[in-house]
């Protein structure tokens, strides 16, 4: 899985370097590059074989998050099919801004402008490929149960329930909150501890970091092994958004 890893960071970092051909084929920089010169013109044959469509300029994403951003569920990098728009938008602009820090997404998003991340959010947004099959997870009986209790019910002392923000069926809810099944159980348990050292944050209240912080390490395997071990359903779509009033005041889901 380290070696996938590592291939997936250096495809991505190369795809970063040829943003000008890839992601940002979409958009005009306000200083466009000069012509090739004369005597070296570039072949019709190539510029007439690559189609220029957002799908093909997001092959600098497909290259970690898999075709059309499935993901299987056994790596590292997360789904992002099917996510609701608001959420993959607010990340590109996280990552733009400094919020998250993962040096291969800043590199592809650092000079694209707000219009076309949107654009990039929407297309992968209504992307619906089948989800894999679930990981299988060997933790104890008592750990995956104690999993369950945190998703679902939360912990009455301090934490709210995963699911009384991310969905009742944890399918995300429109237009910002993410799906939290169907991800990687590794790409969980990263993101939780990117929250708690500061690599990754939202706009305030960050209801995510304050989550992070009450949960011990402990709670955070078994959440992470509960949901990354759940059956999922072939035609999984982020719930409509209710107007209910959320357990904790979140900075990027506005009330």
């Amino acid at each position: 899985m380290d070696q996938a890893r590592t291939s997936c960071r250096r495809a991505a970092v190369v795809f970063a370097a040829a943003a000008g051909v890839a992601l940002s084929a979409g958009f005009s920089f306000a200083q466009p590059a000069p012509a090739p010169a004369a005597s070296t013109p570039a072949p019709a044959s190539i510029s007439a074989s690559i189609p220029d469509t957002i799908a093909q300029r997001l092959l600098a994403c497909t290259a970690c998050h898999g075709k059309e951003g499935r993901a299987a569920s056994d790596g590292y990098y997360p789904r992002i099919a099917g996510k609701p728009d608001g959420y993959l938008y607010n990340q590109l602009l996280n990552f733009r801004e400094g919020r998250r820090q993962y040096r291969p997404m800043i590199y592809l998003v650092d000079h694209l402008p707000d219009a076309y991340l949107r654009e990039i959010a929407v297309y992968f947004s209504s992307q619906h490929p089948p989800y894999p099959p679930p990981q299988r997870v060997n933790v104890s009986d008592s750990v995956m149960e104690r999993g369950k209790q945190l998703v679902i019910n939360g912990d009455a002392s301090n934490v709210p329930a995963c699911a009384a923000c991310h969905g009742s069926a944890l399918t995300g809810v429109l237009p910002s909150t993410p799906a939290l099944i169907g991800l990687p159980r590794d790409y969980i348990n990263a993101q939780f501890g990117a929250w708690r050292n500061g690599t990754r944050r939202a706009h305030a209240p960050d209801c995510m970091a304050q989550i992070a912080e009450r949960l011990s390490r402990d709670d955070i395997s078994a959440a992470s092994a509960w949901l990354a071990s759940q059956p999922l359903a072939p035609d999984l779509l982020p719930a409509a958004a209710s107007g209910a009033k959320l357990p904790l005041a979140c900075g990027s889901v506005p009330q």
